[in-house]
């Protein structure tokens, strides 16, 4: 029987070069771990909370919610990286226009710095006007009717416990969704006809009395389509909510909704 060194069956050293393949590798994945909540922000969800009640009853005060940034492309407001030299500025990469219907978040015009969230309801090239309250789209009144008051929402800047008009909307689109009526024959209520420009959307609030919208020309007006920064995709957190479910008795689950 033939003996064996010790030696010849020690540990056996691994190639300098399969060392440095495995720091590689690691260096590569922590980096990537790091990195992630940077690249998921800049280029698919955003988060946003809402501070006022020009939204209610579709997005409540404190609400915070994902905005889904990929739908529409990047312009060079949201682009992370450098704006491609040849491209002009108001060009979108992987561009796409938002649907009427569409609640998005955009860039104020006047300063281009400024969030608003607010819902699409005017495409270019589209007359938008309100009559008596009622939304009014290329001549054709927007079909709507009437449903249960809001109560438990101070939506109005009043008493929580007062009972608002709520209507639901159904656009030519098919998109439906709530709004609210704060006054009868309100400022908003009775407006010029908007012609919307190229290259522009036209923009509400759900609560039509007292939201600061696309009607209002010298603060909001017609919002350019590179200014926004995506459609809101989902509520993760609501202490509105919350607090409404806590007092019912019943028990969050905390999954978000849209």
């Amino acid at each position: 029987m033939t003996s064996l060194d010790a030696g010849a069956i020690g540990p056996k050293r691994e190639p300098w070069w399969a060392i440095a393949g495995i720091f590689i590798a690691g260096f590569a994945l922590l980096c990537l771990l790091l990195a992630s909540p940077v690249l998921i922000r800049s280029f698919l969800y955003q988060p946003f909370n809402i501070p006022s009640s020009s939204n209610i009853p579709t997005l409540l005060v404190g609400d915070v919610f994902f905005v889904s940034k990929y739908p529409y492309g990047y312009s060079r407001f949201t682009w992370p990286l450098s704006w491609p030299c040849s491209l002009p500025p108001s060009a979108r990469i992987w561009g796409a226009t938002p649907a009427r219907g569409d609640v998005v978040a955009f860039f104020l015009p006047k300063d281009n710095a400024t969030v608003y969230i607010k819902r699409v309801v005017g495409l270019p090239g589209d007359r938008v006007q309100m009559k008596d309250g009622v939304l009014y789209i290329n001549d054709t009144a927007v079909e709507r009717e009437r449903v249960e008051d809001l109560t438990g929402e101070a939506a109005c800047g009043g008493d929580a416990n007062e009972r608002v008009t709520r209507w639901r909307e159904t656009l030519p689109n098919g998109a439906s969704y709530e709004t609210l009526d704060c006054v009868s024959h309100g400022f908003f209520d009775n407006t010029n006809v908007f012609v919307v420009p190229d290259g522009r959307l036209f923009m509400l609030g759900d609560n039509r009395d007292n939201s600061t919208d696309s009607r209002v020309l010298s603060q909001i007006g017609y919002v350019p389509i590179e200014n926004v920064i995506g459609r809101a995709a989902m509520i993760f957190f609501s202490a509105a909510r919350a607090e409404k479910a806590s007092r019912a008795g019943s028990v969050s689950s905390g999954s978000g909704r849209w």
